[in-house]
């Protein structure tokens, strides 16, 4: 992989002006919920950086997929990486901040990778900080955010690490229910480094909790991995 761009099987993503590069753990969050489209009409991709979630949805879905994307840099990257794409009919994004934005309509699923390293010391960049760093956007302006612009029978999920997990579940409101974890692990031997988290309006009969190894003991990606990156990855 170049840090310019990554490859895929249907489509390339170009990341130069992007603060967050793809990384494994964002590629499990797009093709975990790229395998629930179905049913579902409208996306939107809060913090959308270079659209790679955007694509990897849009790959698997007949769904318009929206996303909006504060920085000017990586705003201008995605709407190039989208326009590449064969279905790029159904995919717009917008530049702007979420907690202000009037979107054109509510969302039957919202996705997102929001800033992970709230409380953590800053870095040098300014787009770095606004990517990585709750600064910008917390946990419960995203929420507020999610709550606008769903749909009444919608869903949503996000990607987190794995020790913040709790702290965002208590962020949320009792409007939503938690459907689904899932805690991901380099091996066996690691302990979990991120969580996807699914919630919905709608009671579905308590939490599904899984795990995601993605290598095994001896460094091999798992049969589990292979199967939700197959359709992405050029050489699974």
């Amino acid at each position: 992989m170049s840090n310019d761009y990554f490859k895929f099987r249907h489509f390339t993503v170009t990341q130069d002006k992007c603060a967050m590069k793809v990384c494994t753990d964002s590629c499990i969050l797009g093709s975990w919920f790229a395998g629930k489209m179905t049913g579902i009409n409208a996306v939107l991709d809060i913090g959308s950086g270079s659209g790679l979630l955007m694509l990897m949805l849009a790959q698997k879905s007949k769904a318009a997929i929206h996303g909006i994307e504060i920085d000017q840099p990586a705003y201008q990257q995605s709407l190039g990486n989208i326009q590449t794409f064969s279905a790029n009919q159904k995919l717009a994004v917008f530049n702007g901040d979420a907690r202000e934005f009037v979107f054109p309509e509510k969302y039957d699923f919202i996705i997102s990778n929001p800033p992970f390293y709230q409380n953590d010391l800053p870095g040098q960049a300014l787009n770095d900080n606004v990517a990585k760093h709750s600064t910008v956007l917390d946990f419960g302006q995203l929420l507020n955010i999610i709550s606008k612009n769903l749909s009444a029978n919608g869903t949503f999920g996000v990607l987190l690490p794995a020790r913040r997990w709790k702290s965002f579940d208590d962020s949320v409101p009792k409007e939503f229910t938690g459907l689904e974890r899932v805690f991901l692990r380099q091996t066996p031997a690691h302990e979990p480094f991120r969580a996807i988290l699914h919630y919905g309006r709608q009671t579905m009969g308590g939490v599904k909790e899984s795990e995601l190894i993605i290598k095994d003991h001896s460094g091999i990606y798992t049969s589990e991995f292979v199967r939700l990156l197959k359709d992405y990855y050029l050489y699974l």
